[in-house]
C-alpha cells in the first residue's frame, strides 16, 4: 500500500455506554472471520455497492416503500452534510411508523438492477482458479440492503468479505442502522471511512498470509471510493465508472498534483471492461 493514508484509525461499532475497545484490537475485531480465507490468492478486488453493483443508490430506492413514493419535507430538511447515515436512521424509522414492512423493503432491494455488465464480471471470478481472486465490499449501504439483492441475484457466495453499517430489524419491525465505526479522515461521512476499512484489512491480512498480494484492485463510483483508491500503489489498479465523482476526483488529482495518484487508472462504462482487464492481468 502507498504512502497516502491519512492517520486514521478505526474503531468497531460497540453499544452505547459500552466501554471502547483497546486500539490494540481494533485490527483483530476488524478482520474477525478473515482466518478461514484461503491464504494463496493472488488478487485482492474491493467492490463499492451503491452505483458500481447496482445501478442506483440503495438508499433512494428504499424511498419507494414511503407512501406516495416520496418522502415528507419535514424529513429531507433534517439532513446534514457529513451526516447521512443518521438521516437514514431517521428514514427507516419514518417508513416503519407508515407500515412498511420488512418484506416490503427487501423486494424493492431484490429489485434494482445491476450496473451494466456486472453479473458477467461476477461469473467471470467465480470461475476463477481459487488462488486468484479475495473479493471484499465496502459500502456505506447496510447489511440488510446489500445481503438482500446478494442473495436474490445468487451472488453472495462470491463475497469473502462485506464490511458496511449493520443493520437488522428489531421486535417492532424497524430496520435499525447503526454507523460502521468512527475515525478521523476530513474526506468522509463520520460512519466511513474506506480508505481506513481497505488499509486495516489489507494489512491484516497480509500478515496472516505472510506475504503481500500481487495487486489490488478497487471498483467504485463515488467521492467515498477516491479516498480508498488514493492509496494505492504503481501496480494496483483503480476502475472507477467513467464520469462519477471518482472518476473526476482521479482526473482533477492527475491535473493537480502529477504523481499524487498512484495506481493505474481504468474508467468503465460497462463492468465487462473491467473483466478484460482483470483477464490480462491475471495472464500475466
Amino acid at each position: 500500500m502507498g504512502d497516502s493514508f491519512f492517520n486514521c484509525c478505526y474503531v468497531p461499532p460497540h453499544p452505547p455506554g459500552e466501554e471502547e475497545p483497546p486500539r490494540s484490537r481494533r485490527s483483530e475485531i476488524m478482520a474477525s472471520n478473515s482466518s478461514h480465507i484461503s491464504s494463496d490468492k493472488r488478487f485482492i478486488i474491493f467492490f463499492d455497492f451503491d452505483e458500481t453493483i447496482v445501478d442506483e443508490t440503495s438508499d433512494d430506492m428504499v424511498v419507494q416503500a414511503a407512501p406516495g413514493h416520496h418522502l415528507p419535507d419535514w424529513l429531507k430538511d433534517t439532513y446534514q452534510p457529513g451526516r447521512y447515515n443518521e438521516y437514514m436512521q431517521r428514514v427507516l424509522t419514518y417508513l416503519s411508523e407508515q407500515g412498511v414492512t420488512e418484506s416490503h423493503i427487501r423486494s424493492i432491494m431484490e429489485k434494482i438492477p445491476s450496473t451494466p455488465g456486472m453479473l458477467t464480471l461476477f461469473q467471470f471470478l467465480r470461475t476463477r482458479p481459487p488462488q486468484d481472486f479475495e473479493v471484499v465490499m465496502v459500502s456505506d449501504a447496510n447489511t440488510f440492503f446489500i445481503e438482500s439483492w446478494l442473495r436474490r441475484h445468487g451472488a453472495r457466495p462470491l463475497f469473502h468479505r462485506i464490511f458496511t453499517n449493520p443493520a437488522t430489524f428489531n421486535k417492532d419491525g424497524r430496520l435499525v442502522m447503526r454507523p460502521f465505526h468512527s475515525h478521523d479522515c476530513p474526506r468522509c461521512p463520520d460512519n466511513m471511512c474506506k480508505q481506513v476499512v481497505v488499509r486495516d484489512y489489507v494489512a491484516r491480512r497480509t500478515q496472516e498470509r505472510g506475504r503481500p498480494y500481487q495487486r489490488i484492485f478497487y471498483v467504485g463510483d463515488g467521492a467515498n471510493d477516491f479516498c480508498p483508491a488514493i492509496s494505492l500503489g504503481p501496480r494496483d489498479v483503480a476502475f472507477p465508472r467513467r464520469d462519477f465523482p471518482m472518476h473526476r476526483l482521479i482526473t482533477e488529482t492527475h491535473e493537480a498534483m502529477p504523481g499524487e495518484f498512484k495506481a493505474v487508472t481504468v474508467p468503465w462504462v460497462s463492468a465487462e471492461e473491467v473483466l478484460q482487464r482483470l483477464r490480462k492481468l491475471v495472464a500475466e
